[in-house]
């Protein structure tokens, strides 16, 4: 498996490492944040959170050196009750890094790429139910436009859901690919946008980061971090809100005397260099906010 962690140095430089802390990796992938979170505690312990069964075999191999780190299989938005049974209330950092791994994307079997023709899938978890095939070919117009609308930001989403109603049965990748190219602009494909679109559907990526992002940030010790990446503007729009709110003195139409902030920005938004660009074109729409607590 090949995957190239994005904004590592600047993400590790951000959680800020005390070696005896107790840090959380919310997407443990194929271990890179990990790995390097582990190289600088002494004492202190990492628990790291996935749900794809593939990863976690990867990455028990490349951290099978360390004993200060144990891994769950778990959606993270289950972190705050599954650290609990863990005995742990409180941790100074926790990382979340929500992009997909190179491996997932190039893997066919797996459906999430539209450059390549595979099985209609898009499962974060393999044991989950509902996949791309099911939605594409069960869900009526309405539903499906409102995917595409509310999930990949699609312009010709209505369109494009009549379309795929109209040629039923969907297979494989390429027969959703043959449709989307009707719509192919040039700002953008509309199969990155629709395949994206089913993907957060399908996972429910949106609502179990808004459910997980409390969860995380009421955990936090004083001075503890969370350190978020995202990959697209509904991720970023939904952290950066959140982030606003805890950070930013409201506005008071009466004189008050100013009210600390429970969090301060400490990487408000940091985005990879020409560098990392050049080495891993496919960081190029990563963003990286954190918080700290005051």
């Amino acid at each position: 498996m090949k995957h190239t962690t994005v904004l590592l140095n600047e993400t590790i430089e951000s959680l800020s490492i005390k070696k005896d802390g107790i840090y959380v990796d919310l997407t443990l992938g194929l271990g890179g944040h990990s790995e390097a979170i582990l190289n600088q505690l002494e004492g202190g312990f990492l628990y790291a959170f996935d749900q794809d069964e593939n990863a976690i075999a990867y990455a028990k191999k490349r951290l099978s050196s360390f004993s200060n780190l144990k891994i769950i299989h778990a959606n993270f938005k289950d972190m705050k009750a599954l650290l609990k049974d863990e005995g742990i209330d409180k941790v100074d950092g926790i990382i979340m890094d929500l992009g997909m791994s190179s491996y997932q994307i190039d893997d066919l079997k797996r459906g999430f790429s539209y450059l390549h023709d595979a099985p209609l899938d898009m499962r974060m978890n393999q044991r989950l139910e509902l996949t791309a095939e099911k939605v594409l070919n069960t869900y009526d117009v309405k539903q499906l436009e409102q995917i595409f609308r509310l999930y990949g930001e699609e312009p010709n989403s209505y369109k494009i859901a009549q379309d795929i109603v109209k040629n039923r049965p969907l297979k494989t990748s390429n027969d959703l690919v043959e449709i989307t190219d009707k719509y192919k602009k040039r700002k953008g494909h509309s199969a990155k946008r629709v395949f994206q679109a089913l993907r957060i559907y399908i996972n429910d990526e949106i609502n179990v980061l808004e459910s997980v992002l409390p969860d995380a940030l009421s955990m936090l010790n004083k001075e503890g971090v969370l350190a978020v990446i995202t990959f697209h503007s509904l991720e970023d729009r939904l952290v950066k809100e959140t982030f606003k709110e805890l950070c930013e003195e409201p506005f008071l139409n009466v004189p008050t005397l100013p009210k600390e902030m429970p969090f301060k920005y400490y990487r408000k938004k940091i985005t990879p260099s020409i560098d990392e660009l050049n080495h891993n074109p496919r960081s190029k729409s990563a963003i990286l906010r954190a918080v700290i607590k005051n």
